[in-house]
C-alpha cells in the first residue's frame, strides 16, 4: 500500500493511480514556464513516431523524459528528491531530460493553509539541498491534464511520447536503493530503444 500526499486536502490518503492516463498512452503535450521565465515544451524532446520535434534545427535528437509533480510543502515530495537527484546525476549526460514540475508558488497564491504559506521557495530549497534537477513552475494545469490526484507523481515518457511509467507517492520506508534501481532499469531500457 502506498500512502501519498493529496494535493487536494493536504491529508494522507490511499490512492494508487492516476485516473486519466495509463502506461501505453500518448503523453499529453505541455509547455511550462521555467524559473528563467522561458517556456519548456515536452515536444522539444519527445513526439509520436513519424512526427518532428518542435525545433529540430536546434535540438534534433529525441530524448526520454522523466518528470515529477512536486511542491516544497509536501513531505513525500521532499523525501523523494535526494534519490531522484542520484538518478539525475547518473543520467544527466545521456539522452534523457529530467524536470520537477513545481506547484509551490501557485499553491501559495491559491491556498490559505499555514503549511503551504510557510513552505520554502523552490530555488532556495534546491540550493540548500544540492538539487540540480531543473524545475518548471506549474499552475496545476499540467497536473490536471495528466489526471494527477496526489504528489509526488513521476512520469517516464519514451522517445516517442508514450508513457512508460507512472509512479505515485513516496514513503520513507521505501529503500532509496530500490527507488534508484527501479528508475535506472526503465531508463536503461528506454535509452537503448531506437
Amino acid at each position: 500500500m502506498v500512502l501519498l500526499f493529496s494535493i487536494v486536502s493536504g491529508q494522507e490518503s490511499v490512492d494508487h493511480s492516476v485516473k486519466k492516463l495509463k502506461v501505453g498512452d500518448v503523453a499529453p503535450n505541455w509547455s511550462i514556464k521555467s524559473e528563467s521565465g522561458k517556456f519548456e515544451f515536452l515536444k522539444n524532446w519527445t513526439v509520436k513516431k513519424n512526427r518532428q520535434l518542435r525545433n529540430p534545427s536546434v535540438q534534433p535528437d529525441r530524448h526520454v523524459v522523466l518528470f515529477t509533480f512536486f511542491a516544497t510543502w509536501c513531505p513525500p515530495c521532499v523525501n523523494q528528491l535526494e534519490p531522484l537527484e542520484l538518478v539525475y546525476q547518473k543520467y544527466k549526460n545521456k539522452k534523457i531530460k529530467f524536470f520537477v514540475i513545481d506547484g509551490t508558488e501557485h499553491h501559495r497564491t491559491t491556498w490559505d493553509e499555514a503549511w503551504v504559506q510557510g513552505a520554502p521557495k523552490t530555488r532556495q530549497f534546491f540550493i540548500d539541498n544540492n538539487i540540480n534537477i531543473p524545475f518548471l513552475e506549474d499552475t496545476d494545469v499540467t497536473g490536471k491534464k495528466y489526471g494527477v490526484k496526489g504528489i509526488p507523481t513521476i512520469f517516464v515518457i519514451d522517445k516517442f511520447g508514450i508513457i512508460q511509467l507512472i509512479r505515485v507517492g513516496y514513503t520513507k520506508e521505501e529503500e532509496e536503493e530500490d527507488f534508484v534501481s527501479d528508475l535506472s532499469e526503465i531508463i536503461d531500457k528506454l535509452l537503448l530503444d531506437k
